[in-house]
């Protein structure tokens, strides 16, 4: 008797801990998902109904009308022209990151280990700390106001590079030796056995990347001075200003549309990307 007792209670112990948890988790998940769901009840909503009090937290009538004039301010543009820059600095990061990691792990070349450690140091340097001399730089060259200087300034990566140094290392080199004995060079033994076994942690870099050059706000807004070439997120700034009013629905109707892309990006590439971020943990 005495032990059914004691095993009614530790199942009641693990029951509540598990409800326990669950209710953490789930209070947790809401509180992330909080400005999303804030945004998409938001974006159907007009100025007055989103400042009433107390807040209203259902649909609007609104969401035609915000989503019509947020587009119309040229956001659509923007957001090709986001994913175009995206694209671009995504694709050349992780091939000049693959090339790097070749030559450090695979190259036998004075000062190397100097070479990785001076690239490992610009990890510690802030985009801010940069932005003057960088700016001087592209207007020497006169690229400002240009795709060039969006997307030159970003197609070095430390970070991809110290990523794919560190696959590349794991990787056996008996393997390397059977390449090399079947004459394999460089290149082909870069595009026909690094490539493929290293997808994963080449999608983990892309979602990376792609959401990082996504969200770029400081950088366009300095160099870029015509809204034809603007991107997105000077685009939901300009859609919570009409003159000297502020229409919220607008505005968060603008930030839907912006978070789409970059989600769309995140499901497709989700098990790589978890896969990726996986064997970078097991290392």
């Amino acid at each position: 008797m005495a032990h059914e007792t004691r095993s009614i209670i530790y199942l009641w112990r693990a029951r509540a801990q598990t409800l326990l948890l669950h209710a953490v988790l789930i209070v947790a998940c809401l509180l992330i998902a909080a400005p999303v769901l804030n945004a998409l009840v938001g974006s159907t909503q007009t100025t007055a109904e989103a400042f009433t009090y107390p807040p209203k937290l259902t649909p609007g009538k609104a969401t035609v009308d915000n989503f019509r004039n947020a587009w119309n301010l040229g956001l659509g543009r923007m957001m090709l022209n986001s994913a175009y820059i995206a694209i671009v600095i995504t694709v050349g990061k992780t091939a000049l990151s693959l090339f790097a990691a070749l030559a450090l792990v695979y190259f036998r070349f004075r000062w190397k280990n100097l070479i990785f450690l001076f690239i490992l140091v610009t990890l510690m340097l802030p985009v801010p700390v940069r932005i003057i001399p960088l700016f001087e730089l592209i207007q020497t060259f006169k690229m400002g106001d240009t795709y060039y200087a969006l997307t030159l300034p970003f197609l070095a990566s430390a970070t991809g590079t110290f990523l794919f140094r560190q696959h590349f290392m794991s990787i056996p080199t008996d393997l390397v030796d059977a390449a090399r004995v079947d004459g394999s060079g460089p290149l082909r033994f870069l595009f026909q056995i690094l490539i493929p076994m290293s997808m994963n942690t080449i999608a983990a870099l892309a979602v990376i990347e792609f959401i990082y050059i996504w969200n770029q706000y400081l950088w366009p807004l300095i160099v870029i001075s015509t809204n034809e070439k603007q991107v997105i997120q000077i685009g939901l700034k300009m859609a919570t200003q009409v003159w000297a009013d502020v229409d919220w629905g607008m505005g968060m109707a603008a930030v839907v549309m912006a978070m789409v892309p970059p989600l769309i990006v995140l499901l497709l590439l989700q098990e790589q990307f978890m896969r990726g971020f996986g064997l970078v943990q097991e290392k």
